[in-house]
């Protein structure tokens, strides 16, 4: 009786809890369709009393367009934020693919203090798309975690504050994987965001719903954040380009703390917010309105490195490093093409193109990048969940993060010679890897210098995941997470959709090793004819514009 009593009042306990978590997601869910309801409401006021607003045609527009109508007041900052909050795109691309969940209903009174400035910033009357956990006043930042819920946030982060000082509008705020751990778009609170080019595929993560709405027409610039290729991966899954800038170039400062274990984690792999857009131009318009005196003025920490304007519009010849594969994770057929179709480009249009292959990668992965993260054997992580639920695309990486340190070492024993990836099998601390880290730095930056590089081309994960496979597959983001180890810059760029002969040719996928992480890539890839595959391009750190002058080359020849 004691026992079967005891049994019953746990069980209700685990029940009450539950419940609790339950109402708190369902009144979260409330909170965003309230906030919808009223965009949609000022939306439709201002079709109201503007009825000739050529909506179509101010959604058509590139960002360097719309820039420039807008200073020459062709365009009023009113037609253009209404447009995007209206009929298209943010309301009806949310509905069809749940990516957005919150709108920063300060965005009119913003707008009408834009109107009385006298000086128009750079980014003057651009709505701009901002990642759940950037905190804005007045909003939460919930990195899809129940406890977050009701932690409304007092001011805006640093990189907001410079936005709009430059005249952008941030108007939405986007959905994210939960703890953004995970290259999926999914938590319990929000749900799944699906990628909008084809709804049986994930748009990445994890700045995933900022994705999902810029290619989808719903928002023309957003800000991501990237710790291991989460600007870079959604942005190859939906066909946009994205930047990686250096660490500190532009910092993380009053944005929301991830789930690893400070300090340690933050030097062993930096973590940056960049821009993502329809192409390039938009990327370095962006990062020069970043990179401004007030950007300075408000994070001290930052180097006072204004854009260099010459040498993202130089034409001076490259010489290219590249590489179709890193000897690691075996390039889908089409991730293979892409680099020689843009190494073939780039060849023909006069640069030179030089053969590189990266420096002990499975070290780079296996022991700098994951071990790096986790530092403390993912025990800050499993932390976090105690009071919360755990998303189903989260569970197979949470359930391993959680097993004991000596269970994980022997695991790590048995699997060596049957796998190629322990990754996830994650054993304690290594409070010696920013050392190890820059060893490997001074290594590979000695390989660039050898060869003479100016850049490197490289693949880029993709096309998109067929849904439940990010989760499964966080080894793959080798060819991203190398470059967060490195701290260099790195930005995608669409070069073409995947082929008929690819998919063909992905029936003979076996990857390096033949193990359950290649079996599941080859299913995770299958059944995207049609969607878009992409290059990575990759600088030495704080030569940002010059990633993105490369870039800007690939998108022109492409």
């Amino acid at each position: 009786a004691v026992l079967c009593s005891s049994a019953a009042a746990v069980a209700l306990v685990r029940w009450l809890r539950h419940r609790q978590i339950q109402q708190k997601m369902e009144e979260a869910r409330r909170t965003r369709d309230q906030a919808l309801e009223q965009m949609e409401k000022a939306a439709h006021r201002f079709k109201q009393e503007k009825p000739g607003t050529q909506t179509a045609h101010i959604l058509s527009l590139t960002m360097t367009e719309l820039v420039e109508k807008l200073k020459e007041g062709s365009l009023s900052p009113e037609s253009v934020l209404y447009s995007y909050m209206g009929k298209v795109k943010a309301l009806e691309v949310t509905r069809e693919v749940n990516c957005v969940i919150d709108f920063i209903h300060g965005c009119e009174d913003q707008l009408q203090k834009l109107k009385k400035q006298k000086e128009k910033g750079l980014l003057y009357g651009i709505p701009i798309s901002i990642k759940d956990h950037i905190n804005c006043k007045g909003h939460i930042s919930s990195g899809g975690m129940v406890k977050f819920l009701g932690q409304v946030k007092e001011e805006d982060s640093v990189i907001v504050q410079v936005l709009k000082s430059q005249g952008a509008i941030p108007f939405v705020k986007t959905n994210i994987p939960q703890t953004m751990l995970n290259y999926d778009c999914s938590n319990l609170i929000f749900g799944q965001t699906l990628n909008p080019l084809n709804h049986q595929k994930s748009p990445g993560g994890s700045s995933g719903g900022e994705a999902a709405l810029i290619a989808a027409g719903g928002s023309i610039l957003g800000i991501g954040s990237d710790v291991a290729g989460s600007i870079r991966l959604p942005s190859s899954f939906c066909g946009l380009c994205g930047l990686k800038p250096t660490g500190n170039r532009i910092r993380y400062s009053t944005t929301f703390v991830l789930f690893f274990h400070p300090p340690q984690r933050l030097q062993n792999v930096p973590r940056m917010l960049g821009p993502m857009g329809r192409d390039v131009d938009s990327l370095a318009l962006c990062m020069k309105a970043l990179l401004c005196e007030e950007m300075f003025r408000l994070d001290p920490t930052v180097p006072p490195l204004p854009f260099d304007e010459e040498v993202y519009t130089s034409s001076k010849p490259l010489r290219i490093g590249y590489y179709e594969g890193d000897g690691y994770f075996q390039p889908s057929p089409s991730m293979k093409r892409a680099v020689q179709e843009a190494r073939k480009l780039l060849q023909d249009a006069g640069h030179t193109l030089v053969p590189f292959a990266p420096p002990k990668i499975d070290y780079v992965v296996d022991e700098l990048f994951t071990r790096g993260l986790f530092s403390d054997g993912a025990a800050h992580l499993v932390d976090c969940f105690k009071g919360d639920l755990v998303d189903p695309n989260l569970r197979s990486q949470f359930n391993t993060y959680r097993l004991p340190a000596l269970v994980k070492r022997i695991l790590a024993i048995i699997l060596k010679p049957i796998v190629s990836v322990q990754t996830c099998l994650i054993c304690g601390r290594r409070w010696r890897h920013h050392h190890w880290s820059q060893a490997y730095c001074t290594e590979f930056i000695a390989k660039w210098r050898k060869l003479r590089l100016d850049v490197i081309l490289c693949p880029v994960l993709g096309p998109a995941f067929n849904h439940g496979y990010a989760g499964k597959l966080f080894a793959a983001t080798s060819y991203t997470n190398l470059y967060n180890v490195l701290n260099f810059p790195a930005g995608v760029v669409p070069v073409g959709t995947v082929t008929r002969a690819d998919e063909e040719e992905l029936k003979h996928y076996r990857g390096h090793y033949g193990d359950p992480w290649d079996k599941r890539l080859k299913e995770a890839v299958e059944g995207a004819v049609g969607l878009p595959v992409a290059v990575q391009c990759v600088a030495l750190p704080w030569q940002d514009e010059l990633c993105l002058r490369f870039m800007k080359e690939v998108e022109t020849l492409a």
